[in-house]
């Protein structure tokens, strides 16, 4: 990635997330604080008015905007690709959202450079959705994710086992091919997943059941990472 890049995406986190500490950024952006240190003496010689405060982090003066965002051909195919595939990889909801975002795109670029990466785009996605069957089940996941609902499911493992569930909904994963939402599970007392695909049912529950206060989205990803940096240091 080039300098000027990098400055651009050092901006833009700042605009979203300030403070933020030049660890904080570093993480995020896979440098060293070092590194930061000395780019955020480059955006204040470029005259971008960041400042920093002992102890909270870096901010941008506020009113700050960054000019209108030009897009290469690499970077238009790239946002298209991901447009498409949520246009036609996930429910009716977000998937009308993308395809009308997908307008938006293709008539705010220049026509040349819309037509280029069209001739050249040898990375598509087919225009088939997901399962006719599986919309109405991503819909719903994807609603009560949204208003923090809490949904009665019934579930046929791949062990062919039947069960019905209660969970708290955190987040749905796509798997090249197949969805999974993440979930915590009252009966269980644990997060699990489920594969989109093999749920019969989603009701919404009788009653919403008390539910831990650690449980959210950031401790299920949490634990995922760990899982995953176990085994691969057992490996």
């Amino acid at each position: 990635m080039h300098k000027s890049d990098r400055l651009f995406q050092l901006t833009h986190l700042l605009r979203t997330y300030q403070p933020i500490t030049a660890a904080q950024l570093a993480e995020r952006m896979g440098l060293s604080v070092r590194t930061i240190y000395r780019y955020m003496d480059d955006l204040s010689v470029a005259g971008i008015p960041v400042y920093g405060e002992a102890g909270i982090g870096y901010r941008l003066m506020e009113g700050f905007e960054l000019p209108p965002l030009t897009l290469t051909a690499q970077e238009l195919e790239a946002l298209m690709l991901g447009v498409k595939l949520v246009a036609t990889r996930t429910g009716h909801q977000l998937g009308q959202a993308a395809r009308a975002l997908q307008g938006k795109i293709e008539a705010a670029v220049p026509v040349a450079l819309a037509r280029q990466v069209e001739l050249q785009r040898f990375v598509r996605v087919p225009d088939e959705s997901v399962d006719i069957m599986q919309l109405p089940r991503w819909d719903a996941l994807y609603a009560a994710i949204a208003n923090n609902q809490q949904l009665q499911i019934e579930y046929h493992s791949l062990q062919e086992q039947q069960s019905a569930r209660q969970i708290q909904p955190l987040g749905l994963f796509y798997w090249g091919g197949k969805w999974t939402l993440g979930a915590w599970c009252f009966k269980r007392q644990q997060y699990r997943d489920f594969r989109v695909d093999r749920l019969t049912a989603v009701m919404t529950p009788a009653a919403s059941l008390p539910c831990p206060a650690h449980i959210s989205l950031a401790d299920y990803l949490a634990l995922k990472r760990d899982t995953t940096d176990t085994r691969l240091s057992a490996g």
